[in-house]
């Protein structure tokens, strides 16, 4: 990837996806997959499991989950999945893997870089940007895929994109991507419910009956749990 793509001048980055991922290096790189992969994580860490995140929701993910010994939240009978709720039936210190194409995929190919690789989401931005520190950061909306598999920049994950910068150090300087990610979370931070509710993704996780679940994605700064991944498993970093 060509150097102009990078933002080294700034120590705040922001840039879409995993091709984004690949051609920003940072120090930390925060995940944002607001609905709803890093609101899981985020919620199933700070209950006391280790989570595994795995890069495909296919016949595989079962593979996996009992290779690490862990349940696979795939939302079948009796199984959890990336609902918030789901997590939480699961007893603490409990290993589960959460399959996702989008927050997944970007963690991983974060951790094959050699960056920290945090979950970051609205419950938990201030934490998490408290967590960097004056490190070089790239904070990375995770977005959602359209049917033909494009990348489809997803508003949810560009606010809490937003959401994390905007709690970073005011010493660290933001890159232009990272100041629009962080203007746009300044536009909808006093109404944000109702806004993430009105959004494209917002409107299908009604229609789809994870009305509870939105509720649980809009809560700002509810968490300060940091889940850090360390050898494949997050794990919260703000703990003692």
């Amino acid at each position: 990837m060509a150097g102009w793509h990078d933002q080294a001048a700034a120590a705040v980055r922001c840039e879409w996806g995993p091709v984004g991922v690949g051609a920003v290096p940072a120090e930390v790189v925060v995940v944002v997959d607001v609905l709803r992969f890093t609101t899981a994580v985020d919620v199933a860490v700070g209950h006391g499991l280790r989570v595994h995140p795995y890069r495909w929701r296919d016949a595989s993910a079962a593979t996996f989950a009992a290779s690490v010994g862990a349940t696979l939240a795939d939302g079948s009978p009796g199984a959890p999945s990336l609902s918030p709720a789901s997590l939480m039936s699961l007893a603490p210190g409990s290993s589960v893997v959460l399959p996702s194409p989008n927050g997944s995929t970007c963690a991983v190919v974060a951790a094959e870089r050699g960056a920290a690789v945090v979950a970051g989401c609205l419950r938990n931005a201030t934490a998490v940007a408290e967590w960097v520190g004056e490190r070089s950061v790239l904070v990375v909306p995770a977005g959602e895929r359209w049917p033909d598999g494009s990348l489809r920049p997803a508003f949810e994950d560009v606010a809490g994109a937003g959401a994390v910068i905007a709690a970073l150090r005011a010493s660290l300087g933001r890159s232009p991507e990272a100041a629009a990610a962080e203007a746009v979370w300044r536009s909808c931070a006093d109404d944000l419910p109702a806004v993430l509710a009105a959004c494209a993704s917002g409107r299908e996780q009604v229609a789809r009956g994870w009305a509870d679940d939105l509720a649980v994605a809009s809560a700002v700064d509810v968490s300060g749990c940091v889940p850090l991944l360390v050898d494949g498993v997050f794990v919260d970093a703000s703990a003692p």
